[in-house]
């Protein structure tokens, strides 16, 4: 009996600890906390694209020793002194047996055209001439035809010759007309008296001295010609009309008597002249004639009179050229409308051409034989 008792007591004792056992809560653990830090991934830049910054223009100083200007008819230094002293224009003989040429070598513009229908069309130059006080030889001088007073007036110019046909007397009488016509200086050189008469070093002086005549430009000056670049600029015809140029390293003229032809020199950047076979040189110094610049004008004329007189019809409106220079040549259109104006230069779009610092040769070009021109 007590054995039954004490094995119940166990198993009530036994399932009361089971019962307190399954009835006790467990304490909870509690996890850590973890903070995530997201970092965010820079965009990659987009690339910067270079940009190649253009040089700066290096400005163009134009430098002058003191007391000199820049001419207007070739855009090189003389003494400012001169500055309002008029030009020369000089009728030079060009047949082969005046030569050599004194003087012409210093000349700032040289004009050649034809001067008689006969004699193959021989032509005569008329030399401008800026600083003519330092002349100590120029010639020899000839005759004048009409178109030379044309020419010589849109420079204000003082035309020296000496004589010419009767049809220059009407502009002999002209109010505008500034003329010398001989009694300069001859020079016992061997030949007949024809190529024998020169300026020599006073005789303008002398000229001026006895007459009427204004050694400055007077009422009748038109202005400056031309419009130049700087002398350390860049050649005109190869910035200014980029694709439009073409070459022009050498002209022979239609010319027949004279066969003059000008050769661009690409190491002096200068136009060499020559005419009866052989390159022209100064006899004053030996200086072989050189051109910055070159203008050739197609021009029509009138017959005179059956003994080869002349004049050519200057007076006119866009007639047809080439200006070359650096050994390109443009395409040019010209005009004058007055005895007294400007021979004006455009190119194609309508604006006056700029010329290259230096001398220029103006080649007046008669209209009938104007395609037996060649230009390479």
């Amino acid at each position: 009996m007590k054995k039954k008792l004490l094995t119940s007591l166990m198993i009530v004792s036994l399932a009361a600890v089971l019962a307190a056992g399954c009835g006790k809560k467990e304490p909870e653990v509690q996890e850590p906390e973890v903070t995530v830090t997201v970092e965010s991934i820079p965009e990659e830049p987009e690339p910067v694209e270079e940009v190649e910054e253009e040089p700066e223009e290096e400005e163009i100083v134009d430098e002058l020793p003191e007391g000199y200007i820049r001419s207007e008819l070739t855009n090189l230094p003389i003494p400012e002194e001169i500055k309002d002293q008029r030009p020369i224009a000089v009728m030079v003989d060009n047949e082969s047996l005046a030569l050599p040429h004194f003087g012409i070598g210093e000349a700032d513009i040289v004009y050649e055209l034809m001067n008689s229908t006969l004699n193959g069309r021989i032509t005569r130059m008329m030399v401008m001439m800026k600083d003519w006080g330092s002349i100590e030889q120029m010639g020899s001088i000839r005759s004048a035809r009409p178109t030379n007073f044309f020419l010589a007036a849109e420079w204000n110019a003082c035309l020296v010759h000496d004589g010419g046909p009767f049809y220059i007397d009407q502009y002999i009488a002209r109010d505008y007309c500034c003329h010398f016509s001989g009694g300069f200086s001859r020079v016992n050189n061997g030949k007949a008296t024809e190529y024998t008469e020169y300026i020599m070093k006073g005789d303008l002086e002398e000229k001026f001295a006895a007459s009427s005549y204004s050694t400055d430009y007077d009422e009748y000056y038109p202005g400056t010609h031309y419009t130049f670049a700087l002398p350390s600029a860049p050649n005109v015809l190869s910035e200014t009309y980029t694709g439009y140029t073409k070459p022009a390293t050498s002209v022979e003229f239609p010319f027949p008597h004279n066969s003059s032809a000008i050769k661009y020199n690409p190491e002096t950047g200068l136009y060499e002249y020559s005419e009866y076979g052989k390159e022209h040189r100064d006899g004053e110094d030996d200086e072989l004639l050189t051109f910055t610049n070159v203008i050739i004008q197609k021009c029509t004329f009138s017959q005179l009179d059956d003994n080869g007189y002349l004049i050519f019809n200057i007076l006119a409106e866009n007639m047809p050229g080439y200006y070359l220079t650096g050994g390109e040549a443009v395409d040019i259109t010209w005009s004058k409308l007055a005895e007294t104006d400007i021979t004006r230069y455009y190119d194609g779009t309508g604006q006056q051409i700029t010329l290259n610092t230096g001398k220029t040769y103006i080649a007046i070009v008669p209209d009938d034989n104007w395609d037996e021109l060649v230009m390479k």
